[in-house]
């Protein structure tokens, strides 16, 4: 359905703060006689009254009974976040009176909002598209520095103009072709197909970058994958311990101490890191450990660095380089790491400029670890980066638009008829309008707004 402006619906109401026990909490009422509402059991001032964008001390009372003292805050339409009228009530953290509050104002007219409501009826009241929309759910859930980047820059419409810009351009194509479409008996030519094609190709060159985008996207959304493998009493766990600056791994001397998989996550500039920890690897019969080494292996394949860690005093480059061979078909970046740098006496790997040279257990070279793994990311270049893909329903419309737009320079290529072209542009133009949220269905709101936190 094509999203259209909506009247003032039925007043929601929602706690905005997380639940438990806190010094103040915000429970948000939105909609069709929320100020009312709240008018009915709040005694200080008479709300309805009152200016937009004001605040308020008073008391909330069920009859003669204090429930608590709270400052009430104003929002009359069309100047809130929803377009609707808007109150947020600011009170003690307690779960009795958070509890009474809303029932109250479920008494008097309001109801439970549904998880992200607030957000959809913002939508839905041309507040904001669709791509801005998911920000906001983004931003929520942001961890690290480079996501809250990209949801802000996303929040504040930077996508949703590219994406615009992409559709006016289309646009006007798609009209010459249905013109000429109405006018084909008087065999009148309005479309430059030559013309067509120039711009469906810098269009491809224009979003290859930006699909390409979404595998760096998702990894900064959801953690970079690094994995720490090496032979037993190599330090695995121990530089684990020294990047977490906490005991997330058992150390000891005694052979296959750990024998599952310890993951925790890492922010190093900006970005966010999960650290793996693995069981180490050799030959055993010890059933337990045999299945921590076959998750390693597991987990191998799914990283985005491995650090391979080996022990100075036992192991040497030629070692190394048959151990790792096995990763090395995997085409994932491995860093080698030699541990114990500090009790090597003997000029034996001075040489080896290819090895970072650590002491897990004097935190020697530390540093010149972090600067490697940021360096393979390309940090600069993550953070040049005009636009990062980290929504899963735009990159997988965009990997449908790069497919008719290749079908388009097929087409125009084999000289097929404009009829035929037309399919790809309107189907082109289709899911561009879905994803800024132009085109809608009840199905995609639903499935989108779902997964919003409630109060948001």
């Amino acid at each position: 359905m094509e999203k259209k402006k909506i009247t003032e619906k039925e007043a929601i109401v929602s706690l905005a703060t997380p639940n438990g026990i806190s010094s103040i909490a915000v429970i948000k009422i939105s909609g069709k006689k929320s100020i009312d509402i709240v008018n009915k059991i709040f005694k200080g001032k008479n709300l309805k009254k009152e200016k937009k964008n004001t605040t308020h001390f008073g008391i909330i009372k069920e009859k003669k009974k204090i429930i608590d003292e709270v400052i009430v805050s104003i929002f009359k339409k069309p100047a809130s976040f929803t377009k609707e009228d808007c109150i947020e009530i600011s009170c003690h953290g307690s779960i009795f009176i958070i509890k009474n509050i809303i029932t109250l104002l479920i008494k008097n007219g309001a109801r439970i909002a549904k998880p992200g409501e607030f957000t959809k009826r913002a939508f839905l009241n041309g507040q904001m598209d669709l791509i801005q929309a998911e920000a906001i759910s983004d931003l929520v859930y942001t961890e690290s520095e480079m996501h809250h980047k990209i949801s802000i820059s996303q929040m504040r419409g930077n996508f949703s103009e590219k994406i615009k810009k992409l559709r006016k351009k289309l646009v006007n194509f798609s009209s010459m072709i249905e013109l000429e479409l109405d006018f084909s008996e008087e065999n009148i030519k309005f479309l430059n197909k030559k013309k067509l094609k120039s711009n469906i190709n810098e269009i491809l060159k224009y979003i290859k970058p930006i699909i390409k985008s979404f595998s760096l996207g998702n990894v900064i959304k959801n953690g970079i994958p690094i994995i720490i493998v090496g032979k037993v009493n190599s330090g695995k766990s121990t530089l684990m311990n020294l990047l977490m600056n906490e005991e997330k791994s058992i150390v000891s001397n005694i052979k296959g101490t750990t024998r599952d998989i310890i993951e925790d996550e890492l922010i190093i500039e900006g970005i966010k890191f999960k650290i793996i920890d693995t069981a180490g690897l050799r030959k055993t019969e010890e059933k337990i450990e045999k299945i921590g080494i076959k998750k390693t292996k597991e987990k191998i394949k799914k990283s985005s660095i491995i650090i391979y860690i080996f022990d100075l005093l036992k192991e040497n480059l030629e070692n190394v380089e048959k151990e790792i061979k096995k990763f090395k078909k995997l085409k994932i970046p491995i860093i080698k790491v030699g541990n114990k740098v500090d009790k090597i006496k003997s000029k034996e790997h001075e040489k080896e400029n290819e090895i970072i040279k650590i002491s897990a257990k004097k935190n020697i070279n530390i540093e010149e670890l972090k600067l490697k793994i940021m360096n393979i990311i390309n940090i600069k270049k993550i953070k040049n980066s005009s636009t990062i893909v980290i929504n899963e329903r735009h990159y997988e419309n965009l990997k449908k638009i790069e497919k008719s737009l290749k079908n388009i320079i097929h087409n125009i290529e084999e000289n097929i008829t404009n009829d035929i072209i037309s399919i790809d542009i309107r189907m082109i133009l289709y899911l561009l309008g879905e994803i800024t949220g132009e085109i809608t269905t009840e199905d995609l709101l639903k499935n989108i707004f779902s997964k919003f936190c409630i109060g948001k």
